[in-house]
């Protein structure tokens, strides 16, 4: 018998940068794809017109991430992708949180294609990443297709 499993998983590489520049923290994250991400795929294969994921959003929760989310828990701010791109079964995503922008102690992220509510692609908690008002927020996601 014939059996061919299809997953999406991802990973994401924060950096967190002091007003001057400099490296303050790096964490790395593993994160969820959740159903409705699932069935965003699923659904471009075919080619149903569906906004492209278009946005990037932190939040301060730390419930941990179900297939059944559709979006963060407590959202602190959201920014548009710098850059998406696709190489072979990989694609990556990258944005920066500004100063001002989402600041606090952020322990959540999600992938989204619209500036607010919108389809979330995927989610992810990690522990706290103490984001000061002059301090950005610069995020690598990569969601690999296997």
């Amino acid at each position: 018998e014939l059996e061919n499993t299809i997953k999406a998983t991802g990973e994401l590489v924060i950096e967190v940068r002091d007003a001057a520049g400099q490296i303050k923290e790096v964490k790395k994250a593993k994160n969820l794809v959740v159903s409705v991400g699932k069935t965003f795929i699923a659904s471009r294969v075919v080619g149903t017109a569906s906004a492209i994921m278009s946005h990037m959003a932190i939040g301060i929760s730390t419930q941990t991430p179900a297939a059944a989310d559709t979006a963060l828990i407590s959202e602190a701010g959201r920014v548009a992708l710098a850059s998406g791109t696709n190489s072979a079964n990989a694609i990556t995503y990258t944005a920066t949180f500004p100063a001002g922008t989402g600041t606090g102690a952020i322990t959540e992220a999600a992938i989204f294609n619209a500036s607010s509510g919108g389809t979330m692609l995927c989610r992810t908690v990690f522990p706290v990443v103490t984001k000061q008002a002059g301090d950005t927020i610069a995020i690598t996601w990569k969601v690999t297709v296997s």
